[in-house]
């Protein structure tokens, strides 16, 4: 058994201090505050839970920076975007998704991150028409090596549109029969761990068929794993679901289909104030992602509305512009600010939003990925990110005041430590396999070059 003695950490009830946690099997065993450090095997300053990132398409991480020219045309979205990142999963293969992901969860723990969500739909290597699993192989092996928790979310991806029924260019690379995808899916189940959980997904309803998705849901409901799904994104699907299904996409989904607390609804933009509503009420979790929202200019989400109405929220990195938590909570405040022009919009429960925010996103990470007890306290996993205690981004701040120092500080994070099934995976800030990492991304990025 390992003692990790912490002058301060956030339990479920608030902030105590001089804590021990006690960790055996990758779990903590007891967490009991008012203790000596004497017996302790290590010793930090502040201890908070890891977050999980809920959202994660890990080969994008080769797209950050390089999206942001101007087209000729002047006219960029979405969907111009969408382009770009297609020609990049063209030149993916096995080898260089290992590498992109194994530096994209390297990042995510250095930042706080002890657990992610893959929403993977790149089943196939560029060229082949293999029904194998060596792209779902190279996203665990990259999980493993990095030491961060995984939930693999593999998706179905059938059609280019509600009115096109064949993929399209570079989604055949996505595409799989519903038959191939439910194999998968199972062959995936067989390496189910305490490290690693399956989840089951569709790409998003202009995707998928109304009768593939039924399937799915009843694998979920019986299965009892998260069911993710991209919704709502842009106002151009909104139109389309119109013009298909007489209802917006969240209308159209709770009137045909049980959501419940196994759904995982990504992005939801594009809401009116009966969905919100009405969606708050499923106990469904939606995954927010305000930085790759921002930068695709998707929209803003009706947050406190949902919010007030009993939603849940996580929130995901996507397509790794930024991999940083407290950033994207951040941003998440930030944006309602801007759109209602007042402030602590998100403060509905708790008086400080940055506390409210990071507790909603611990909930609801774990309700995405489907990891059972929350935050530091007995039968949780060993996932702790321990903080410099003495770093001036926290100097002076109350109990009360210490997240709102996280997610509103934009300053380097003050994280010391990072611990995942109870071992250590970054210390002085730095992962332990930083080096490596990097460079294995730099080997990748110079064999698929910036064509894309």
């Amino acid at each position: 058994m390992q003692k990790v003695f912490a002058h301060k950490a956030l339990l479920p009830d608030g902030w105590s201090d001089s804590v021990m946690l006690d960790i055996g099997e990758g779990r903590l065993l007891s967490v009991s505050a008012g203790q000596s450090q004497q017996d302790a095997d290590e010793v930090v300053g502040f201890a908070i839970p890891g977050l999980t990132n809920a959202h994660s398409h890990a080969f994008q991480r080769a797209l950050a920076g390089h999206t942001e020219e101007r087209s000729p045309t002047g006219r960029d979205s979405f969907w111009t975007w969408r382009e770009r990142m297609y020609a990049l999963a063209a030149a993916v293969d096995a080898s260089i998704l290992y590498a992109l992901a194994r530096q994209a969860y390297s990042e995510m723990l250095e930042a706080g991150y002890t657990a992610v969500a893959e929403f993977h739909y790149l089943h196939q290597e560029p060229g082949s028409t293999a029904l194998d699993d060596v792209m779902f192989d190279a996203l665990r092996r990259a999980a493993d090596d990095c030491g961060i928790r995984l939930t693999y979310v593999p998706v179905l991806y059938e059609r280019a549109g509600f009115d096109k029924p064949q993929p399209e260019g570079s989604q055949r690379l996505f595409a799989q029969s519903l038959d191939e995808f439910l194999q998968h899916y199972e062959r995936a189940r067989a390496h189910s761990s305490s490290s690693l959980n399956i989840g089951i997904g569709a790409h998003s309803l202009r995707a998928v068929s109304d009768e593939s998705l039924k399937v799915i849901a009843g694998i979920a409901g019986k299965d009892d794993v998260p069911l993710h799904l991209h919704i709502a994104e842009q106002q151009r699907e909104v139109d389309q679901c119109m013009a298909a299904n007489s209802r917006r996409p969240v209308r159209w989904l709770l009137e045909n289909y049980d959501v419940n607390r196994n759904w995982c609804l990504v992005h939801a933009t594009h809401m009116d104030k009966e969905e919100a509503e009405a969606l708050a009420k499923t106990a469904a979790v939606v995954c927010l992602c305000p930085s790759t929202e921002a930068n695709l200019g998707d929209g803003l989400f009706r947050l406190r509305r949902f919010l007030a109405n009993g939603g849940n929220i996580a929130i995901g990195s996507d397509s790794h512009i930024s991999i940083n938590p407290f950033e994207e909570l951040r941003w998440l405040e930030y944006g309602q600010r801007l759109a209602t022009q007042s402030r602590n919009v998100a403060s509905l429960q708790d008086a400080h939003v940055g506390s409210e925010l990071f507790v909603r996103a611990l909930h609801g990470g774990l309700q995405a990925g489907s990891r059972g007890v929350a935050g530091l306290q007995a039968g949780a996993p060993a996932d702790v990110v321990a903080l410099f205690a003495d770093d001036p981004m926290l100097l002076g701040h109350s109990d009360a005041s210490i997240l709102d120092a996280l997610v509103f500080s934009g300053y380097r994070l003050p994280i010391e430590r990072v611990m995942v099934n109870g071992e250590w995976c970054v210390e002085d800030g730095m992962h332990r396999s930083r080096e490596q990492s990097r460079a294995g991304y730099k080997a990748a990025l110079g064999e698929i070059g910036v064509a894309w």
